[in-house]
């Protein structure tokens, strides 16, 4: 492992395992916010630091007619209102030179009879070598179309090494989710997708699993002798895990009334929190054996029945409300939105995953829009000592919360005797703050994810069995407030308050409570 040495580095420290194949990134959907907001920026970050070679080329791909000019000026735009720190304009400059544009209609097969012909010349002007990285950031119904016609026009080398070996060029391709709608539609676009790659060239993309604090949960689980032989229903009373979200739908309402919470954060972000927090270790910390412990968790929990739906689970809609001191309108007057939508913005659910390791112990999963802040924590609440010996202030059981945002770290809560001489006993924390600890710059979720894409390393990415597992297990959810007769009623949460007062039922009537964030 050897250190990156660049006049452009903004810590010391930063390490790479390997420097990426020079290649061409082709992003489907080059004028969308993601393109604009998310990947030209961390694309940008990466050759900024050094970490990618000052060869890539970017293909943006996109129905709008515009020239390599235009298309390299709105990106230098767009670098700097996402990058204020993008450092000389040379190096901005120098990027730029590398970004090319092709219009083209999804389905249209000249668009891309001219995509070919301009990864030919950009091979012999920039030296890529054939190698190729194609991103889907358009709307999931254009997925389809854009493989098929990959296919069709020689874009794809099934045969090529999916993890880069140096002799044969090497074609991957990146998902953005929605992976589907449902288990149903999930195994239409796999069937698709593996009807022209192989599975070692698919990433189905979850930002979640680019951020440092979900990836520690490994480390800090799996390289710490201290908590893994109490990490156990011995132990463990239940865990709670928490997406909140204090913004509405904003700009987002055309895609979030065809999805809602479910699809948007609980059958793809949450799951993935579930599954690091309870798989078991892998024998070895490579792509497939983790991700194999992954999916033995979603095959572990305890499906849903009709019944269980209705006393597990609470979905909710937020109405007007203040937040953060301000008024803001019920997501029914959100604009792009029926005035009459059931869409839900808000899920939480109690479940159970039959293993040995956490036979009887409760998940609680909790997420919404316009709750009273945005937070996403994971606590791990222990077991009361089984004798009370200091009755007074020494009930209050030990936590341990992993902090994922905005504030990454990890706390543990304890009893400890507050100073005097009476035997006055307080619970206090002691905590672990990443950029206290660490400084300095870290990449963001995407600049990691697009780096190990690069790299071929699929550790933080999904698999078919993961994707389908995971619908598989909420589909009865979805079932039960989308194919009822009758539907089942809206229930509206007032904006700033945490849900639902349903939502309480879920973890009240087991003796518990939510945790005030």
């Amino acid at each position: 492992m050897s250190t990156v040495s660049t006049p452009f580095a903004l810590r010391e420290g930063l390490r790479l395992r390997r420097t990426p194949d020079p290649c061409a990134v082709v992003i489907f959907g080059a004028t969308g916010d993601l393109t604009q907001k998310k990947l030209m920026p961390s694309l940008y970050t990466l050759a900024r630091l050094g970490m990618i070679p000052p060869n890539l080329a970017i293909v943006g791909v996109a129905r709008r007619p515009k020239t390599d000019e235009v298309f390299r000026a709105e990106m230098a735009e767009a670098i700097l209102g996402a990058t204020p720190d993008a450092g000389r304009r040379a190096l901005l400059d120098a990027f730029a030179q590398g970004l090319f544009y092709v219009q083209a209609e999804f389905h249209d097969a000249e668009g891309y009879a001219r995509l070919r012909a301009t990864l030919e010349r950009v091979d012999q002007e920039r030296g890529t070598a054939g190698n190729r990285l194609y991103y889907l950031a358009t709307a999931p119904e254009f997925y389809g179309d854009i493989i098929q016609q990959l296919d069709r026009h020689g874009l794809v080398d099934r045969a090529g090494s999916s993890r880069g070996d140096g002799r044969r060029p090497w074609t991957r391709v990146v998902v953005e989710k929605p992976f589907g709608r449902d288990l149903k539609s999930a195994q239409a676009l796999n069937r698709t997708l593996l009807r022209v790659f192989r599975e070692g060239q698919i990433y189905r993309i979850d930002h979640y699993l680019g951020k440092e604090t979900v990836q520690n949960i490994l480390v800090f689980r799996f390289a710490n002798g201290i908590f893994e032989p109490l990490w156990n229903q011995h132990y463990i009373d239940h865990v709670q895990i928490t997406v909140a979200e204090s913004g509405g739908v904003e700009e987002r309402a055309g895609y979030y009334e065809t999805a809602g919470v479910v699809r948007d954060i609980v059958q793809n972000h949450m799951v993935q929190l579930l599954t690091l927090v309870a798989m078991e270790a892998p024998v070895a910390f490579e792509p497939d054996q983790v991700r194999d412990e992954k999916v033995k968790v979603l095959r572990a929990a305890r499906r849903f029945t009709p019944d269980d739906v209705q006393s597990e689970v609470v979905l909710g809609q937020y109405a007007a409300g203040v937040v953060g001191g301000e008024d803001v309108p019920g997501y029914r007057a959100e604009p792009r939105v029926a005035p009459a939508s059931r869409t839900p913005t808000f899920a939480a659910m109690r479940l159970f995953l039959d293993s040995w390791r956490w036979a009887g112990v409760p998940f609680y999963l909790r997420t919404g829009k316009r709750l009273p802040k945005r937070a996403t924590e994971i606590a791990v609440q222990f077991k009361q000592a089984p004798l009370p010996l200091f009755p007074e202030g020494g009930r209050e059981p030990n936590l341990l919360t992993l902090n994922i945002q905005p504030d990454e770290g990890i706390a543990l809560r304890f009893i400890a005797k507050a100073p005097g001489t009476a035997m006055s006993l307080r619970p206090v924390n002691m905590g672990f703050q990443y950029g206290t600890a660490f400084g300095g710059e870290e990449l963001t979720a995407y600049e990691r994810l697009l780096l190990d894409c690069m790299l071929g390393d699929p550790t933080l990415f999904t698999r078919r069995d993961e994707v389908e597992s995971a619908w598989e297990l909420f589909e009865p959810v979805l079932a039960s407030w989308e194919k009822s007769d009758p539907p089942p009623p809206v229930v509206l949460y007032e904006a700033g308050t945490w849900g639902p007062d349903t939502a309480r039922k879920i973890i009240e009537r087991d003796g518990r409570r939510w945790r005030r964030l």
